[in-house]
């Protein structure tokens, strides 16, 4: 009985280890391009404006690049771009063969056309996921490039050995770049998958049901622990401000509340998903943090698709040439 009263905590799921296990993999693999096929992949990003968000996903996205070997391109235009003059840059980035993948990064000025924009993008180098064939391909159970956080996070199950076949997993949240890609790449593990939204009625009685939950809405404290099965496994992909102290008491574990309370002194918040850690820690069987967790890996992912589409179309114009 006593040991059922101070049942331990939930195993933490690194994304750091896994994140750095693929990075040194996609390393590897750009060094063994370059000896045998005389070729580094390149990634050409593009950013349109001065949101202060985007700079930094950006340029975190091309230090790594450049830290692999990959060569990086980095288009910075201005706010006041054009739907035609982006839309050529794109159609350069397409017909350039040294261009192995291409990312615009979202969100764009508002006067822009983001769907248009997105399918402009030859799928074959859309390393985001995003384009209609891809998304297409993904939906069949094909392969394709797939977005790359729910990527992650099934190499992270993977890496972690934990079983989805025949497993329960619910979805919290139904966008594009994470809920419904993630729910088809569970599928295609053999899960058994439910999709529940911000404005799923009594979303508890899904989620408590749960072997798998992956969480990705952007609602702080939005799971606590009447909505975990015991022993589940919490993928936490919210990424959420908080600056207020007692907010924190109420959101993270012991074991973690201190830390965060001297980062929300010294910088003035803290970051922190959609789970309630202080709830879930101590009922979930393996929970993935925040920060260290998701976030990590969608980068990580990017440089693996980047490699990949430059296999798939290097190689094959190689072969019919």
């Amino acid at each position: 009985m006593l040991a059922e009263s101070i049942r331990r905590e939930a195993e933490t799921l690194d994304g750091a280890q896994i994140a750095a296990e693929i990075k040194r993999e996609v390393a590897a693999e750009v060094v063994q391009l370059a000896e045998t096929y005389g070729f580094h992949p390149c990634l050409a990003v593009v950013r349109v404006g001065d949101d202060a968000a985007s700079e930094i996903y950006v340029s975190n996205k091309v230090k790594t690049s450049n830290e692999l070997g990959l060569i990086s391109e980095h288009h910075v235009l201005p706010a006041s771009t054009s739907q035609t003059e982006l839309l050529a840059i794109i159609n350069d980035l397409n017909n350039r063969d040294n261009v192995d993948g291409i990312l615009v990064q979202l969100p764009l000025p508002e006067h822009l056309n983001s769907i248009q924009i997105l399918e402009a993008i030859d799928p074959e180098k859309d390393v985001d996921g995003f384009h209609p064939l891809n998304v297409g391909r993904l939906a069949q159970g094909l392969d394709a490039l797939a977005p790359c956080t729910p990527a992650g996070i099934i190499e992270l199950l993977e890496r972690y050995k934990i079983e989805t076949r025949g497993k329960h997993a619910v979805v919290v949240g139904r966008s594009n770049i994470v809920g419904r890609p993630m729910a088809q790449m569970l599928l295609k593990k053999d899960a058994t998958v439910t999709i529940t939204h911000i404005f799923t009625e009594n979303l508890a009685y899904y989620t408590s049901q749960a072997d798998i939950l992956v969480v990705a809405v952007g609602k702080i404290g939005l799971i606590t622990g009447e909505h975990l099965k015991t022993g589940a496994t919490v993928i936490d992909v919210g990424m959420n401000r908080i600056a207020d102290a007692a907010e924190a008491r109420s959101l993270f574990a012991d074991s973690e509340l201190e830390k965060r309370l001297a980062i929300i002194a010294k910088n003035g918040s803290t970051l922190i998903g959609d789970v309630n850690q202080r709830e879930a820690m101590p009922k979930a069987g393996r929970i993935t943090p925040v920060p260290g967790g998701v976030g990590l890996l969608t980068v990580a992912m990017l440089m693996k698709n980047t490699i990949k589409a430059a296999k798939i179309r290097r190689f094959r114009q190689a072969v019919t040439k």
